[in-house]
């Protein structure tokens, strides 16, 4: 088994194709977790998890390039609605996509904080994992991972993924020392991507998850293409070609992480 612990079926790329994805996966026994962006992404999520009875799982929340101030389909957080998703499914099993981004939008920065904390607070309240995002400023002055943490660390909350990580080595073992998992994605597969190699082969295989970010980076040999959750055995492949270890031992051990952080059943 594998578990894309981070995939946007609900996204619209995917509207007339998510069904036949969802069977391809099923073929291939992989389970999938569809992140919400915004509220319509987050319902989006949902309505799709409700479909399955095991398997397909949805996380509902307001990712940091959709927080008001930047320039990408900007909406308010309004939590109480959010909290609808959680009571109304129990096929909600975590709170994101959330985080900071100063890539896209370096000018919000405590609107973008607010938002995660608002965010922190639900999931404390419900006991669920966070999904975070985290992506530095383009000339790399502002330090997204730093923020992220010191936040988490001063909402004393400790559960959670940082998805599609692209830190260093120092920044990872951090978030996995307050309590976290790290997210790989197929940029892991990339021939460029060293620094990002070296940091999936040391840490503990007991704190990694994987991921496709579809309909996104799609690992190789497939970049460049459309990503989906099927693509995510590529990640394990890679990351298990980085360790010397075997494949099987890679999907194993991070399905057994998936399934504890998000309550996998």
């Amino acid at each position: 088994m594998l578990v894309d612990s981070h995939c946007h079926l609900n996204f619209e790329s995917f509207d007339r194709t998510w069904r036949d994805v969802i069977d391809e996966c099923r073929g291939v026994d992989t389970q999938v977790v569809i992140v919400g962006a915004q509220y319509a992404t987050s319902q989006k999520a949902v309505d799709i998890a409700m479909q399955y009875d095991r398997g397909v799982y949805a996380a509902v929340g307001l990712h940091p390039i959709h927080v008001l101030g930047s320039d990408f389909h900007p909406e308010e957080f309004n939590g109480g609605e959010y909290e609808k998703f959680i009571t109304g499914s129990h096929r909600v099993v975590a709170i994101g996509e959330t985080g900071i981004d100063f890539y896209h939008s370096d000018k919000n920065f405590e609107k973008q904080k607010e938002v995660f904390i608002k965010q922190i607070e639900l999931a404390k309240k419900y006991h669920l994992p966070l999904i975070v995002h985290s992506r530095n400023s383009r000339d790399n002055t502002k330090n997204a991972y730093a923020a992220i943490l010191e936040i988490l660390k001063q909402a004393e909350y400790s559960r959670g993924v940082i998805h599609c990580f692209g830190g260093t080595l120092e920044e990872a073992n951090a978030f996995i020392n307050h309590g976290f998992y790290i997210g790989f994605t197929g940029t892991v597969t990339f021939k460029q991507s060293k620094e990002l190699q070296n940091v999936a082969a040391h840490l503990p295989l007991d704190r990694i998850l994987i991921e496709t970010d579809s309909p996104y980076l799609a690992p190789e040999p497939h970049r460049g293409k459309e990503n989906k959750p099927p693509y995510v055995r590529h990640v394990a492949e890679k990351i298990a070609e980085i360790r010397h270890i075997e494949y099987t031992e890679v999907a194993r051990q991070t399905s057994i992480n998936a399934s504890n952080l998000f309550g996998l059943k």
